[in-house]
């Protein structure tokens, strides 16, 4: 014999039903079966809505009883021949004006004690299990109908019955004894007292139930069919990359369904696993699929992990004091005091100084458990030897799962590390003794980062995904996009990494999507999305609380560079190629960096220098390696570089500035360029890289522009004034044709100052013969004194800066 349950939302109405009945019809041909239904979906929710509003004299309760009555006569009218219709109509109608009379009571007296609640709750399944029973006969005769209140029998803890298996064995064996149904549809979840009032087994019960009939009988397999393909990997709501689990043990189910696997009801269990009856979960709408196997043995594929759970709504209770240490009976005081409250306790943990005790309980225990927990120890917190107890909410519990982790070293270490590279703050920590769980407490809005977090190392062949957030989508923010939907597929099968773009935001628009936004659409996405607002982008990245998150400017923007400092905070990871945060106040630029790393936040802006050249790495490494940098020398503007090189008697200043910023070198503002600016931040984020306290305004800035061009107010004045002025530019070119020099704007440090300026350039310097954009930088350090480090190449350019910014996160995704 076999037991097969099937869910609410596999009898949800007359469509899913009928799938049921075909699976049952199939699996009758080989084996008698028990089928355990539950009420159809969404049901239960109403008759205990109804109840409450009843018992608050709301008399919109009849409304309810009305949507009730015509979800199940519509049912009956799909699933059942016209011409049988008539009395079962009626049964159906009989069954509703029963529930409607209680219900009326309830509204008379304005109360609902636990007993009727029972009642209630009870026509759910009554009315299910009749429809299904009666369709089932018109296709296979040789069925029947068996009401659970008559076999299963309970205490009267009402809610969440207790069962008295002696008794429920020996009624069940003796019925089915004598029974020669082939199938036997029952009603889940209900039963009754010894002398006969309607109980219930706890909301999830029907799965209890077939559990208790296929233990009372020595079942051959337990089915357990609902609207997934088996217990999975994680929550598949949560962590989308969640796999179905094919083979697990009891023990591993049992460890699962606790902490929130919501496709098992946790007591299910242990009467078949007294029998050794396997459990065989399956999807009612995919029944071909494998579904999950539970028995005495797991298969793990060498993955001693086989889920990751959790608990939602929790509250952390901590009882502390001195008065604790060495003194016996605390803890059983505490959990006396909890056990008379009916309290159920979640999650322990006690420190070895015997100074705390920790628990986790429902939030909606939290009031109860507070006050009852003071008064017990209320002599002790009045001498001052215990601490009134500290109570945290709006917690979760997620708890790592697998019976040969305990063969395993270094997991809690794995665990503890993943959710700490994510910043994910652990309130207390529990392990059993058999080693199948770790759980850790932490804050609920972090939930969704720590299952994926934790999947993601566990279960995903240690593919790392990196959330993007990109600010700016100009010249470089398009080449950016386009070099990252390019290399999607390379990243993750070669390097283990999936980049996912979450949100863009340009001046105008800004769009988010937390499934990742198509790179075949993103322009449309963005020209479609909502008005760009600074804020409301700072705060639905806050919201969505995504692993690997990391905000990308790619601006030339101050408000945007001031935002940095509230990312990092969050634990959201900066690449930028925007220079004003890094060469703002040196206070700045050491604070970011400091959180950063107490943010465990990355903060990499290669591209500030030289583009997608190595410039700042090479730097860094240096540095770390114990090396000292001693004097820079570098021509940093690849802009400049292209029209210095490219202005000469045929071509003038104004022309090939304007070329410059045609082919997208110069920033959309040129005299940011011009100024010499630019190039001063350059160097001072060298400067302080290698270890040197600097401002801007300590640098030299020996300006070639004359004053009148810096002064303009627009860009069409500014040209304007590069022709009015075009005398002066050609004089400076006369002037190094006369020195047989090139003309190259130059950074400079040494001794502890630094400048930038127009200098003319002979034949037998480096940087002579620096062509169109390049960028050339010296390192003169301890190591390199004689001949300096010397690093070259394009820095300038949207492709260039792009593969820079791109480097930064993939550097991320390689920690």
């Amino acid at each position: 014999m076999k037991v097969l349950k099937f869910g609410g939302t596999s009898v949800a109405n007359a469509k899913n039903i009928k799938l049921v009945l075909d699976i049952v019809l199939n699996k009758a041909k080989k084996d008698k079966l028990i089928v355990v239904v539950s009420a159809l979906s969404k049901v239960t929710d109403l008759l205990q809505l109804a109840a409450s509003k009843a018992a608050s004299n709301d008399e919109t309760y009849k409304d309810i009883v009305a949507e009730i009555e015509k979800k199940h006569l519509d049912a009956l009218k799909e699933l059942i021949p016209v011409s049988e219709q008539s009395s079962l109509l009626s049964h159906i109608k009989r069954i509703i004006n029963h529930l409607e009379t209680i219900l009326d009571g309830c509204f008379l007296l304005g109360e609902l004690s636990a007993r009727t609640s029972d009642t209630i709750l009870s026509f759910g399944e009554l009315l299910s299990s009749y429809i299904i029973a009666e369709s089932l006969k018109q296709n296979l005769k040789n069925s029947s109908y068996k009401d659970s209140r008559e076999l299963i029998k309970t205490n009267n803890n009402y809610g969440k019955a207790a069962v008295n298996f002696e008794v429920t064995n020996l009624l069940t064996t003796t019925f089915f004894s004598s029974n020669d149904s082939q199938v036997v549809v029952m009603p889940g979840f209900i039963a009754s007292s010894l002398d006969e009032i309607n109980t219930t087994l706890g909301r999830g019960g029907s799965d209890y139930t077939a559990a208790i009939m296929a233990g009372a009988l020595n079942a051959t397999e337990l089915e357990i069919w609902t609207d997934v393909n088996g217990m999975f990997t994680a929550n598949p709501k949560i962590v989308k990359q969640a796999q179905p689990i094919a083979s697990i043990s009891y023990q591993e189910a049992m460890e699962l369904s606790h902490f929130g696997a919501k496709v098992l009801y946790p007591p299910t269990i242990q009467p078949v696993l007294r029998k050794n009856i396997p459990i065989h979960i399956k999807n009612t709408f995919e029944p071909e699929a494998e579904g999950t196997y539970i028995s005495d043995v797991s298969t793990s594929n060498g993955n001693p992990a086989r889920g990751i759970s959790h608990i939602d709504n929790i509250t952390l209770i901590t009882l502390e004091g001195p008065g604790m240490i060495g003194v016996s009976g605390s803890s059983k005081r505490l959990f006396e005091v909890l056990s008379n409250e009916s309290i159920n306790v979640i999650f322990i943990t006690q420190a070895s100084s015997e100074h705390s005790i920790c628990i986790g309980i429902l939030n909606s225990d939290a009031e109860v458990a507070e006050n009852a927990i003071n008064k017990a120890f209320e002599i002790e917190i009045a001498q001052n030897k215990i601490d009134p107890c500290i109570v945290e909410k709006n917690l979760c519990i997620i708890a790592l799962v697998g019976e040969n982790m305990k063969n395993h070293q270094g997991l809690s270490g794995r665990m503890f590390s993943t959710l700490g590279k994510n910043n994910v703050n652990i309130r207390a920590i529990a392990q059993g003794a058999s080693e199948r769980n770790i759980s850790a407490v932490i804050n609920e809005r972090d939930v969704k980062k720590a299952l994926n977090t934790l999947h993601e190392n566990f279960f995903e062949e240690n593919t790392k995904q990196l959330n993007l957030f990109v600010m700016g989508v100009g010249n470089v923010g398009e080449k950016f996009i386009e070099q990252i939907h390019q290399q999607k597929k390379f990243l993750k099968e070669n390097l283990k990494i999936n980049v996912r773009v979450i949100a863009l935001s340009n001046s105008r628009k800004m769009h988010f999507d937390d499934d990742a936004i198509d790179l075949d659409s993103w322009q449309t996405a963005l020209d479609n999305g909502e008005t760009a607002n600074k804020e409301l982008f700072l705060e639905k990245v806050a919201a969505l609380n995504l692993r690997n998150s990391i905000f990308v400017d790619i601006t030339a923007n101050a408000d945007v560079a001031a935002t940095y400092e509230h990312f990092l905070r969050q634990s959201v990871g900066v690449v930028t190629c925007n220079k004003i945060a890094c060469a703002s106040a040196y206070d700045n630029y050491k604070n970011l960096k400091k959180l950063s790393r107490q943010y465990n936040a990355p903060f990499l802006f290669e591209t500030n220098v030289g583009a997608g050249l190595p410039i700042i790495d090479t730097v860094k490494n240096l540095i770390a390696s114990g090396d000292k940098v001693h004097k820079i020398q570098a021509v940093l503007s690849g802009s400049l570089n292209f029209i210095f090189n490219n202005f000469d008697e045929n071509n003038s200043f104004h022309d090939v500035v304007k070329e410059a910023g045609v082919q997208g070198f110069t920033e959309p503002d040129p005299k940011i360029d011009l100024s010499g600016i630019d190039v001063a931040r350059k160097i001072l984020i060298l400067i302080r890289e290698s270890g040197y306290k600097m401002e801007i305004e300590d640098i030299e800035n020996q300006a070639f522009l004359p004053k009148e061009c810096m002064d303009t107010k627009n860009n069409e004045e500014f040209f304007k004034s590069l022709i009015t002025y075009n005398s002066h530019f050609e004089g400076i070119l006369a002037e190094a044709k006369q020195k047989d020099s090139r003309l190259k704007f130059v950074a400079q440090f040494e001794n502890g100052k630094a400048s930038v300026g127009l200098q003319f350039i002979p034949k037998d310097h480096p940087f002579y013969n620096l062509e169109g954009k390049d960028n050339i930088v010296l390192f003169f350090t301890d190591r390199y004194v004689d001949q300096p480090l010397l690093i070259k190449g394009a820095g300038a350019g949207a492709a260039v800066t792009a593969s820079g910014i791109f480097a930064d996160v993939i550097r991320i995704g390689n920690v």
